[in-house]
């Protein structure tokens, strides 16, 4: 185990270094001026040829990229063109409600998909199968923006139960000191054992979070019901079957545990394309995330915050995929 780990550690790490080449390769063909964005329109030739000595553009291509090879081991992933502020720093504060929303909609996923995929494999060709096939594979099909406006139709305009967007409501931000101890709202206001934050907050993550996590629903359950449906035809379930075991301790316990290596890799990967497509959620239910940081910066050509963005996403990508490999890997044949 201990060497299948490092192995794909070290595949991920030369995966890593060869997005970081071609992000950096291709920002310096991006059709835009860095020094001029940097002093801001009004600037003289001057001041642009000042600032493009002081950001280093003037340096050869080897030397910006040894530079900020070196930058990157140290953490350090530049400044904002638009802000002229550290792009980690500004990651520090979209990431938090971002990473909640992820997590939120991969638990509606894994709670949703598993048990959908499951009783779809067990009722195969009947109505209860026919009707989680339809629903998975629309849930994968329909367009996020249109199933955003959906749910704010139905639930904020038609049966008003939910917020339309935001993070908290404007009044309790006047009413209520909103706790501030790790970035993370919804978390926070756990700590801070005020009621009324937490419900208002759970509240206002509820249709983003079901909005995102239809593409992993779906995903899931479609995965779950294919690698259950061969599973299902195995000898060993076959002989548990016949030895009286209950048809659910069978299907959740034999069977499931079985299938959840590809699972778990359909997850992994689906959590990571929702961590880093969330924009056009965010932007539908104004929330604060990475999302419309990262919209913001390619509107504005601010290529430090889409590199920074985009190295966090195949960081991201990496760790869920060695945490998948992880979990098949605890099969030996897998190993071997």
């Amino acid at each position: 185990m201990r060497n299948y780990i490092i192995k794909r550690l070290l595949l991920g790490v030369i995966v890593l270094m060869g997005v970081v080449v071609i992000t950096f390769f291709l920002a310096r063909v991006i059709p835009s001026n860095p020094a001029a964005q940097w002093v801001g329109p009004r600037a003289t030739q001057e001041q642009i040829d000042k600032a493009t000595i002081e950001l280093g553009l003037d340096q050869p291509l080897y030397i910006q990229f040894t530079k900020y090879l070196t930058d990157l081991f140290k953490g350090n992933l530049g400044f904002s063109l638009r802000t002229k502020q550290p792009i980690v720093n500004e990651l520090k504060t979209y990431l938090p409600p971002t990473i909640e929303l992820v997590i939120m909609s991969t638990f509606i996923a894994v709670l949703v998909g598993i048990p959908l995929g499951l009783n779809s494999a067990k009722r195969k060709d009947k109505a209860l199968d026919h009707f989680c096939r339809f629903f998975s594979v629309g849930a994968v099909s329909l367009p996020t923006f249109w199933v955003a406006l959906f749910l704010q139709l139905i639930f904020f305009r038609a049966l008003n139960l939910l917020p339309l967007g935001g993070q908290i409501d404007a009044k309790l931000k006047l009413i209520y000191q909103i706790p501030n101890y790790t970035g993370f709202l919804f978390l926070d206001s756990l700590i801070s054992g005020n009621t009324i934050i937490i419900k208002d907050v759970y509240r206002h993550m509820l249709l983003p979070a079901i909005t995102l996590s239809l593409y992993p629903v779906g995903l899931v359950a479609r995965m779950t019901r294919s690698a259950l449906l061969e599973i299902l035809s195995e000898d060993y379930i076959k002989a548990a079957r016949s030895y009286g075991i209950h048809e659910q301790k069978v299907l959740w316990l034999y069977a499931l545990k079985n299938s959840l290596g590809t699972t778990v890799t359909v997850l992994a990967l689906s959590t990571g394309y929702t961590l880093v497509n969330t924009f056009l959620v965010e932007a539908i239910f104004s929330w604060p995330g990475v999302g419309s940081y990262i919209a913001g910066a390619v509107v504005s050509l601010d290529y430090p915050a889409i590199i920074g963005v985009t190295l966090f996403s195949a960081f991201t990508y990496i760790i869920l995929n060695l945490f998948a490999d992880i979990i098949i890997a605890l099969d030996p044949r897998v190993r071997v």
